[in-house]
């Protein structure tokens, strides 16, 4: 068991600590990011629910469930908005009103922290269920495109902070949904590629993989050289 867990754990664990490192004016205290990782962890159990009644669902549409229009819902709205919306909420419980959460670039922290508390415990059982020879390929695919999900959820929600705290409630709600919909579209085509037997799509999903890798680095320098305390709205340059 302790090789399962290490198998499934580890790489989400390097993740979680390579971007808390990045976190350059204060660090974010590790007790909180635990709770964090917990709620994320346990998310996975509503984000099974949310799947289960939006599979039924999607059985009684008019839709091939072979065809791409079937494949695509089924990854983006079942799927990603489901895995996201629970990712999403694991990390706001305990941190919108956290005196911690004070500088923007906290909250790719927060995110981060999720998605691999969510990621860990999915790998394992994704390990348990079809054995060690899945853990390599989850662990530069699938840990990581969670890890990136959990970076553009994180930017919007430090972006939420800074309008709501100047009163600017029509940006909080945009930056609020964005930070849902946007992970979404990405975890569902990843996921829509990912499954298809389709030569073309898996070259796709190859591509997409290590492009968003590449961007997402990038991207995550840059939030971490323009963090701003969350008191002004000192905006960052959108990295996305």
């Amino acid at each position: 068991m302790f090789i399962i867990l290490a198998a499934g754990l580890i790489p989400a664990i390097y993740l979680m600590y390579y971007v808390y490192k990045k976190d350059q004016i204060e660090k974010e205290p590790v007790q909180l990011l635990l709770k964090i990782v917990g709620l994320g962890a346990l998310s996975c159990f509503p984000a099974m629910i949310l799947e289960m009644i939006g599979t039924y669902i999607m059985a009684y549409l008019p839709l091939d469930p072979s065809g791409i229009v079937y494949g695509l819902i089924m990854n983006i709205i079942v799927i990603g908005c489901s895995e996201e919306f629970v990712k999403r909420a694991a990390m706001k419980i305990p941190t919108y009103k956290s005196p911690e959460f004070n500088y923007t670039f906290d909250g790719v922290v927060y995110g981060v922290a999720a998605a691999m508390g969510f990621a860990g415990l999915e790998n394992v059982l994704y390990i348990m269920d079809f054995g060690f020879g899945v853990a390599p390929i989850r662990a530069i695919t699938a840990i990581p495109m969670h890890a990136i999900c959990g970076v553009f959820v994180g930017f919007f929600y430090g972006q939420m902070k800074l309008a709501e705290n100047l009163g600017d409630q029509a940006a909080a709600k945009s930056f609020w949904a964005k930070a849902l919909w946007i992970p979404a579209v990405l975890h569902g085509i990843y996921d829509f590629a990912a499954s298809s037997e389709s030569t073309t799509l898996s070259i796709i999903w190859l591509v997409f993989v290590i492009a968003l890798d590449i961007y997402a680095y990038r991207a995550l320098k840059s939030m971490a050289a323009q963090d701003r305390h969350v008191s002004g709205y000192n905006q960052m340059n959108n990295p996305f």
